[in-house]
């Protein structure tokens, strides 16, 4: 069977819901592919035994790492993409993070835009995003050409206890920027969001965004259960004429004068590495060799900070955050990254992520007095962490970067935290199987020999298509990727629209 469109998306995460909602407008009939369905609502949804413990909403989908060894990934197939668990925090990159700058090991290269140039689509992602915001309190803050529509999620009592607690050692807490309906969210049930799926309207992901918005025209369509396995050229290889897709067993084709592609950073590179033809040998939009290449995933850390001596109340908790070590750190005389709190960590939470097994009221009495922190340093771009595919198989060959900057920053929390008041610091080092922030494989630059995609997120080899998912991203910094992805779709559904 075979359909016909103007423009096909692969992928409804942050990535082509907001490339959808940006050409939506534009009355292109735009249908959008996405393999998984419809997250829908149960009692697991908000029992943390059924996500942490049980992995209920996990892939069952594995990867192989170059060492041999298959392992779970952390990404889920659904409507909305990974964002249905995300923790909904949605930064901008520093301006800081546009330009190259020396780390202790190694360079970031920047971009091939400044800030400013991306300043605008900011402002169009978050407010289809709704994030709530201050732009008063994060001495890294960018500057804002608009400020944020939605006042900031408040402080719980005893977080407010905690960004006091901070101040008085000298650091500056700052309200995370974050796409949350709080009312909504804690109506359903009083849990954190943080890695729990939004089966409702509390998160404002990328369904309940820019795809709701999107799908409010009447040319925009989707079509769920659809697995795109390959794109087809034409005999130049100069433009992609088909979409071929599996649906209920069957195998589909679609046509479409464009076609983008948002299936996340992973997944993307496989499917390009996958369209190999006669015309693109080593993979589609792949002349520069960089297609699967340059993959980052930030450097993380979970961090428990304990006091016996003050009970954790909140229901939350994740509101907070701090960059006073994210663009040079005196003692270190480089970046080391952000700090962000975590979801509140519930004791069956505590107990899925404890590297020994512990009775359950160990677990609950440690997380009545913890609060759990999220560090985050910059990985690097290297060419030779990659993602390919094998026998139809995804191969990851992540190599670490930055690390010690990434050491530091743990040192530096540390210190922090013990002078706040927390005698007890206790940090978990996360790997190959935490894929959230996942991105580069195909970079954007203007140099057709060293990047997949132009400015405009548009292939430099084939003419009719775009990559608009973290694949493109050039730098990782060191914050959350999501609202960055979102901009620089948005930018590119502006560029589709005007005939570009």
């Amino acid at each position: 069977m075979t359909q016909t469109a103007d423009i096909v998306i692969i992928g409804s995460g942050i990535g082509g819901a907001s490339l959808a909602h940006s050409l939506a407008p534009s009355g292109l009939r735009i249908v959008i592919l996405e393999r998984g369905d419809y997250l829908k609502d149960s009692p697991e949804a908000r029992d943390d035994r059924a996500i942490f413990q049980k992995g209920f909403y996990r892939s069952s989908e594995e990867w192989l790492g170059t060492d041999g060894e298959s392992f779970l990934p952390g990404n889920y197939y659904y409507v909305g993409g990974n964002s249905k668990f995300f923790g909904a925090v949605m930064y901008r990159y520093r301006r800081e993070d546009f330009a190259p700058r020396p780390h202790m090991d190694g360079a970031s290269p920047g971009w091939p835009m400044s800030y400013e140039a991306l300043s605008p689509w900011y402002d169009a992602a978050e407010s289809i995003f709704r994030v709530r915001g201050s732009v008063s309190e994060d001495p890294t803050e960018p500057p804002h050409d608009t400020p944020y529509a939605y006042p900031k999620v408040p402080d719980e009592p005893a977080i407010a206890a905690v960004r006091r607690r901070l101040e008085k050692a000298g650091i500056h807490p700052a309200a995370l920027p974050l796409s949350i309906d709080i009312d909504a969210w804690l109506k359903r049930a009083k849990t954190g969001w943080d890695a729990f799926p939004n089966t409702g309207a509390g998160k404002i992901d990328a369904e309940v965004g820019p795809l709701t918005s999107a799908l409010a025209h009447p040319n925009v369509s989707l079509l769920t259960g659809a697995s795109v396995t390959r794109l087809e050229t034409d005999e130049t290889g100069h433009r992609v004429i088909a979409a071929v897709y599996v649906k209920d067993g069957i195998e589909h084709r679609i046509s479409a004068d464009r076609f983008a592609v948002a299936a996340g950073a992973v997944q993307t590179a496989a499917l390009l590495l996958r369209s190999a033809s006669k015309a693109h040998p080593t993979g589609l939009a792949n002349n520069s060799d960089q297609v699967g290449r340059n993959f980052m995933n930030h450097n993380t850390t979970a961090m428990l900070t304990i006091d016996p001596f003050a009970a954790n109340t909140s229901v939350y908790q994740k509101t907070i955050a701090f960059n006073d070590f994210y663009n040079a750190d005196n003692e270190y005389g480089a970046p080391l990254g952000n700090v962000q709190l975590l979801g509140h960590i519930t004791g069956n939470i505590l107990k899925a992520n404890l590297p020994f097994p512990a009775p359950t009221w160990i677990a609950k009495l440690i997380a009545r007095y913890a609060y759990g922190w999220f560090l985050t340093s910059e990985d690097l771009p290297n060419p030779e962490s990659r993602v390919m595919v094998r026998d139809n198989r995804i191969v990851m060959h992540w190599i670490r970067s930055n690390m010690r900057a990434h050491e530091a920053l743990i040192a530096r929390t540390s210190a922090v935290m013990r002078k706040a008041g927390f005698p007890i610091v206790l940090t978990h080092t996360f790997g190959r199987k935490t894929t959230s922030h996942q991105c580069g494989t195909a970079r954007m630059g203007s140099d057709p020999q060293t990047s997949v995609v132009d400015l405009d997120c548009r292939s430099h080899d084939v003419e009719n298509l775009y990559v608009t998912d973290a694949s493109v991203l050039p730098t990782s910094a060191a914050v959350n990727p999501a609202l960055t992805i979102a901009a620089l779709a948005i930018k590119a559904g502006s560029a589709i629209s005007r005939g570009r």
